[in-house]
């Protein structure tokens, strides 16, 4: 049955990026590496069509994992309708269906294309706001004359509005080079004390030329990230990666974003560079 090798190994290869397998399912309290030992029975299954029993049972057990995923998301206060652990013990559920191992590699790779995609429409548009020491906002296209984008403004005026809700009473913006004289941040900051935020609860970072950079140069404590849904789960992955408590806001959005489309493809193939490129 060529879809349930193929299930197993998209599966087994996600296993391989060690701990950074919180994404699509969560063993806590056990640890997260964990997840490698079935996942390596699963690969196993799909590459030789040995350890049948086993691979099943063990596509039944994760199944279950990501089932109870599913209830706990179900319990935050604001979620979009589908969690993806809820596809991914639908799948795990049915690659444990017995029958003809016969792999089909196009379907193995058309998953592991969906399921970043997946991860950005259900991750993304989660807001997991909770209270934190600063509210961190990754900075976005500054025209020439000054005038801060739509992505820029919807960033900071989701951040102000965080600040206002009393999550955390300092903003902490980082940016790069506008494309003319006017600096990302300093159009950021001039937005929020548009929006009422004194000019002492806010602190900014020039040299936030990148995520990865903002993430590095946030102060101490805990943060709130406020960025837009396709760049959460990235943003949200290197925050792991360096040891920050984080935790991911949509930016409330006026419109939709003209090159959505495209932001999102991009950020599907940036999350698997880094996810490969981190994984330890």
């Amino acid at each position: 049955m060529a879809l349930r090798r193929a299930i197993m190994l998209v599966f087994g290869l996600l296993s391989l990026t060690g701990g950074e397998t919180l994404w699509w399912i969560d063993v806590r309290p056990l640890p997260q590496w964990l997840v490698a030992v079935p996942g390596a029975i699963l690969l196993l299954h799909a590459l030789t069509g040995r350890l049948g029993r086993p691979a099943t049972a063990t596509a039944v057990l994760l199944a279950a994992v990501a089932a109870a995923n599913t209830l706990r998301y179900y319990a935050l206060p604001s979620v979009p309708p589908v969690p993806l652990s809820l596809p991914v013990a639908g799948l795990l559920a049915l690659a444990a269906i017995p029958g003809r191992p016969r792999l089909t590699l196009p379907f193995a790779a058309l998953l592991l294309a969906l399921f970043p995609l997946a991860h950005v429409y259900t991750f993304g548009r989660t807001s997991y706001a909770r209270d934190a020491d600063w509210i961190v906002v990754p900075g976005a296209r500054c025209y020439a004359d000054g005038t801060p984008s739509q992505a820029l403004r919807e960033r900071v005026r989701t951040a102000c509005r965080l600040w206002r809700e009393g999550y955390a009473s300092r903003l902490f913006l980082s940016g790069g080079p506008g494309d003319g004289a006017t600096h990302e941040v300093e159009a950021m900051r001039a937005l929020a004390m548009e929006e009422g935020v004194p000019a002492g609860e806010i602190a900014v970072d020039r040299d936030g030329v990148n995520t990865l950079a903002t993430i590095r140069h946030a102060p101490p404590g805990r943060l709130l990230l406020v960025s837009h849904f396709y760049h959460l789960p990235r943003a949200k992955l290197l925050a792991r990666r360096e040891g920050r408590e984080a935790y991911t806001v949509p930016a409330d959005e006026e419109r939709r974003i003209r090159g959505t489309p495209r932001f999102v493809a991009r950020e599907i193939a940036a999350f698997w560079w880094y996810l490969l490129a981190t994984a330890r």
